[in-house]
């Protein structure tokens, strides 16, 4: 299931831009603390990297992703995820807007 509204949360209004624009978020902040980010990625081919683990939930558009250490692409639609381990990459190619809620753990 897709999510499609997000109750109750804190949102930061000065978006995190990343790539020349090509990927734009908002960071989430929930009453216990729990923090997301939701946005959206253009047609671009990226590199991120990860901190904290992740995992992205698309809820609109779709994508392509590699994951570090794999050589295959993997493609993620709306009410889907993949999840990336702490302190690593992903690879992700979008041919049109790639909508996202990022999950940290």
């Amino acid at each position: 299931m897709t999510t499609e509204k997000i109750d109750s949360v804190s949102v930061t209004t000065k978006a995190n831009v990343y790539f020349d624009g090509k990927c734009v978020s908002h960071n989430l902040t929930y009453p216990d603390g729990t923090k997301k980010s939701v946005g959206v990625v253009l047609a671009s081919e990226l590199t991120f990297g990860t901190a904290a683990a992740e995992i992205m939930e698309c809820v609109g558009g779709s994508c392509e992703y590699k994951l570090a250490g794999s050589d295959q692409w993997l493609k993620s639609g709306p009410g889907e995820k993949f999840s990336i381990a702490a302190n690593s990459k992903f690879d992700i190619r979008v041919a049109e807007a790639y909508h996202y809620i990022c999950h940290y753990a």
